[in-house]
């Protein structure tokens, strides 16, 4: 197939490529800079510089493609940032706008597929219950254009395509900057994460969310978790990684840190049990490390490298 992608150079998106040309795929990839589109080249892809927001260049530069994959975000750079609902504004905008503009292009195009990124923490608590697509979503202030990103995926299959929405869980991996900062913050003696340590959290590797979104080529249309498939409670998932990298075990964060940090700290403090059924059922992938029990263990050397720490349990 012939495929476009947006977000190519971020965490997923630059696993994402390398893994669509190796199948035999056609890729363009979408790099804001010559140093990003040289490097999406390096991978085997044509590299293009596309306004996400211009309608015209848009319907362009998606003719002759069979499928549009939207990975496109712009998260704020650091967690402290997140808690400031200002901080959002562009990836307010690249999910509202951005993500209506590509379809409105697709559609135009005589594109096939539009799979798009959303988040599976939105959903309502679920206390120890498991949670399915059809679970109710919550939004909270911040993420709330995540809504909107998978309207105009569900626009796009009312108007007789595949439309394809992921919910990705929370990302983990040994390039991820928001981990660095968990780790920073548990080397002080606290856990990174508020809430109750019981509350269930749910989580997806780098590579397995990369390996998800190819697999989503040939899912039905419709919305799927992305996720691992036994998510742990916060108490253990913190311990694990605390292990993991022979650190104490960490604190729980004092509970006026959570009410100070307004509705985006209180949708983290939300206890959600995740279920990948679904996407396992519609499609062969599986994650590769079925929890943290064994992701944490396996991308410790590498984080480890990277923080410039000793190698050695």
């Amino acid at each position: 197939m012939h495929i476009f992608v947006t977000g190519a150079t971020g965490v997923i998106g630059r696993r994402v490529v390398p893994l669509l040309v190796s199948r035999g795929h056609k890729v363009t990839a979408l790099g804001r800079s010559p140093e990003k589109r040289s490097a999406l080249e390096k991978q085997g892809a044509a590299a293009v510089d596309v306004d996400l927001l211009d309608p015209r260049t848009l319907r362009r530069a998606l003719g002759g493609h069979d499928v549009v994959i939207n990975l496109a975000t712009h998260m704020p750079s650091t967690a402290t940032r997140m808690l400031f609902r200002w901080s959002w504004r562009e990836n307010d905008r690249i999910r509202r706008e951005g993500s209506a503009a590509l379809v409105n292009a697709a559609l135009a195009a005589g594109v096939g597929r539009f799979i798009q990124e959303s988040f599976a923490l939105v959903y309502e608590d679920a206390g120890d219950r498991w949670i399915d697509e059809h679970w109710p979503l919550q939004p909270a202030a911040y993420n709330r254009t995540v809504l909107d990103a998978e309207r105009s995926a569900e626009r796009f299959a009312a108007a007789g395509g595949a439309g394809v929405v992921l919910r990705f869980s929370v990302f983990y991996g040994a390039d991820s900057h928001a981990l660095h900062e968990m780790v920073d913050v548990m080397r002080k003696g606290w856990s990174p994460l508020p809430g109750d340590r019981d509350a269930f959290v749910s989580s997806i590797s780098h590579d397995d969310a990369a390996t998800a979104v190819v697999a989503a080529l040939d899912a039905p249309g419709g919305s799927y978790n992305v996720t691992d498939s036994d998510p742990l409670p916060r108490g253990e998932w913190i311990d694990l990684l605390a292990d993991a990298l022979s650190i104490p075990r960490p604190k729980p964060l004092p509970g006026i840190l959570t009410r100070l940090g307004g509705s985006t700290m209180k949708l983290l403090t939300r206890s959600l049990r995740v279920s990948n059924a679904k996407l396992r059922g519609a499609t062969p992938w599986t994650p590769r490390w079925p929890s943290v029990r064994e992701g944490w263990r396996a991308i410790a050397p590498q984080l480890r490298k990277r923080r410039g720490e000793p190698n050695t349990p």
